[in-house]
């Protein structure tokens, strides 16, 4: 059996649900997806990478109610927050001006983690879940460092509906599509409770 770390890139999984699928599936597990899609491997860690909404309570209430879920549920998943970075933003025709948020860090957290797990033998699989090509630097670096030390670390690509990424799938040839059934039989349960009785409920919007 083989021990297999997850990489789970937040942003790049939601908003490949989102346009797939809608709300409907947003209330993952994603413990359980990973033992759906590696049924027969040591899952040793689930890293999820994400980065707290900012300037929308509306989907910030919601992204809290989930972390706390996912934590109180599946208290294995290990969350790494990035951030989001205001800029401002000019319409060219009319000059308005107005301040938009961007995602930042999260492909630099999981390429650190990445290569980090990689000098310290920490796995023989690393999953990632991401379809974003800003990693293949970091994979490029696990491959040359583990032939330097004369170990192996094997490369599973899972991409997220409605993404894709060519410059990865030709690093990872054992890349492929998250199914339907995977992520429909990967949803944590309606209501979840806490070890101190607290009650997270899914969001009415994400059912």
């Amino acid at each position: 059996m083989a021990g297999l770390i997850a990489y789970i890139d937040g942003f790049n999984l939601y908003h490949g649900l989102r346009e797939r699928y809608r709300h409907r599936y947003l209330w993952l597990d994603l413990a359980r997806l990973v033992q759906r899609l590696r049924p027969n491997d040591e899952i040793l860690a689930v890293r999820y990478f994400t980065a707290a909404v900012r300037n929308d309570p509306p989907a910030e209430g919601r992204q809290r109610i989930y972390l706390e879920a996912l934590k109180a549920h599946r208290p294995e998943v290990q969350v790494v927050l990035g951030r989001y970075q205001s800029r401002q933003r000019t319409c060219r025709s009319c000059g308005a001006t107005w301040t938009a948020y961007e995602e930042k860090e999260t492909d630099v957290n999981i390429a650190v983690s990445l290569v980090a797990d990689a000098a310290a033998r920490a796995a023989d699989i690393a999953l990632l879940i991401s379809a974003d090509s800003d990693l293949c630097p970091a994979v490029r670096t696990v491959r040359e460092l583990t032939d330097r030390m004369g170990t192996k670390m094997g490369l599973i690509a899972a991409f997220p509906p409605r993404r894709n990424s060519n410059e990865l799938k030709a690093l990872i040839p054992a890349s492929f599509q998250l199914a339907q059934v995977d992520i429909r039989n990967s949803q944590l349960p309606d209501e979840v409770t806490d070890a101190d009785g607290r009650r997270y409920r899914r969001p009415d919007k994400w059912r």
